[in-house]
């Protein structure tokens, strides 16, 4: 049967909540401890990259409680509800730190809020992604679906970057500590709205009646998937990329670009992120795949990003008084980032069936478990690296006078901080695209083939 309006809009509204809150975390839990609070950029570059660490072993098992899940209301809704309410306190929790606290506390509290908010986003995120390969056929209805979904969560990652700082700032009438921890209560509230509908309206409908498999079972399952382990090897590499830019730019426009209405400008230039990033996932991807195939696509998405990042360069170290220059590699960047994060999906639900026809066993929850780890991974690494950036060029923490602040900031601080933003990234992307073809066969006639011979096994069985 095939997906029904409602099914899609209700699937697609929990993926705005869902990264509505991981845009939120990933973009600006360093800003507000060490630009706001004053923790040290090491210790929590130390902080986020240790969580990553523990979310090594935490999130495969996830996924495994995930898979021997058996209630009336199927093995990912309970998941997904209960993570998401969990997660939408320790949100609010993360950006509220009590004023009382200093020093070793204030780390303390932040490390602790930090891998429980980790915790908790997997136990819902692995359900979520799991949920595709559950309720559609392969080919095109999951390859439209997966689409629409990373549509709609670039629409919420759009929507934190764009009104992020202006809400802060409105919220808290000047008091960044105040506005970030109201904008947090706002964004717990709407996660938990629009995953409620999520699991009032989707209901899987074609998962494979398996006996649930031991952890040992799964990892073997899990490496014995060659396909799977290139895709998630290749979103590292390209969700490192991304985020170190992201975790940085609002030190670019503070420090560098400067001014005393710097955040009018970063958000400027993220309004117009957002919206190239939605519309390269709801129109130029399903444009260029009239005309190219899914892994052409790929690599054009590629070759985007690379070009982006080097005009970035280039403009950086020019005049950069007007702001809209910097939506010429904008531009570039985040419209293959659009690109990329739908077809990451779908490489990686192609997987899932490639894993049953090899392995005899459907894994949907383990692999998906590994695009939640290895995102989060990356936004670990990367927030490590922006760390040391921050602290081995002195990027100063003191936001009293943020015109002041921008002014004082050394010439060759500045020089590390656009060569950070930029170089790393561009050679990350460059390891990707050359893993992902030398490793990965699952082309569209591939895909097709697969999805045939694991319908024609599935039959058989039934047949007996």
């Amino acid at each position: 049967m095939k997906l029904t309006l409602g099914e899609k809009v209700s699937y697609g509204l929990g993926a705005v909540g869902k990264d509505m809150v991981y845009m939120l975390s990933a973009s600006y839990v360093l800003y507000y401890y060490q630009d706001i609070l004053g923790v040290s950029a090491v210790a929590m570059g130390i902080i986020l990259m240790a969580a990553r660490v523990f979310d090594a072993f935490n999130d495969p098992v996830m996924g495994v409680l995930v898979a021997k899940t058996r209630t009336r209301w199927g093995k990912f809704r309970p998941w997904l509800m209960a993570g998401t309410v969990l997660n939408a306190v320790v949100l609010y929790l993360m950006f509220a730190a009590p004023p009382a606290l200093d020093g070793g506390g204030l780390v303390a509290y932040a490390a602790v809020t930090y891998v429980l908010w980790g915790v908790t986003y997997t136990m819902m995120d692995i359900p979520y992604w799991s949920m595709i390969p559950a309720f559609t056929e392969g080919g095109k209805e999951r390859e439209g679906l997966s689409a629409l979904a990373r549509s709609c969560a670039g629409v919420g990652s759009a929507l934190i970057t764009i009104v992020t700082m202006l809400c802060v700032f409105w919220l808290g009438h000047g008091d960044e500590r105040t506005g970030f921890r109201l904008f947090a209560l706002i964004v717990a509230v709407i996660f938990v709205a629009a995953i409620t509908v999520t699991c009032a309206n989707i209901k899987e409908k074609s998962t494979a009646d398996v006996e649930s498999p031991s952890v040992g079972q799964m990892f073997r399952a899990l490496l014995s998937n060659d396909q799977a382990m290139a895709v998630v090897i290749t979103i590292v590499l390209i969700n490192c990329s991304v985020y170190i830019t992201s975790n940085l730019v609002i030190y670019f426009f503070k420090y560098d670009f400067g001014g005393e209405g710097w955040y009018n400008s970063y958000t400027l230039f993220n309004t117009f992120g957002g919206a190239v990033q939605i519309l390269s996932m709801m129109l130029f991807f399903p444009l260029l795949r009239k005309f190219l195939r899914a892994i052409q696509v790929f690599y054009v998405s590629f070759a985007m990003a690379v070009l982006g990042y080097a005009s970035l360069l280039v403009l950086a170290f020019t005049n950069m008084s007007n702001v809209f220059l910097l939506f010429i590699p904008g531009f570039f960047i985040f419209a293959a980032n659009g690109m990329l994060s739908v077809l990451t999906t779908v490489f990686l639900a192609n997987t899932v069936d490639y894993g049953e026809l090899k392995n005899d066993r459907r894994d949907e929850s383990v692999i998906f478990s590994m695009q939640t780890f290895v995102v989060k991974l990356a936004s670990g690494i990367a927030a490590l690296i922006a760390s040391l950036c921050l602290s081995v060029f002195r990027l100063s923490n003191d936001t009293s006078d943020t015109a002041a602040a921008a002014g004082s900031v050394a010439g060759s601080s500045v020089v590390g901080l656009r060569m950070t933003m930029t170089v790393i990234p561009i050679f990350g992307l460059l390891a990707a695209v050359f893993l992902f073809h030398k490793k990965y066969i699952l082309t569209d006639e591939k895909v097709e083939e697969v999805a045939a011979q694991v319908k024609a096994r599935r039959e058989g069985q039934e047949a007996r």
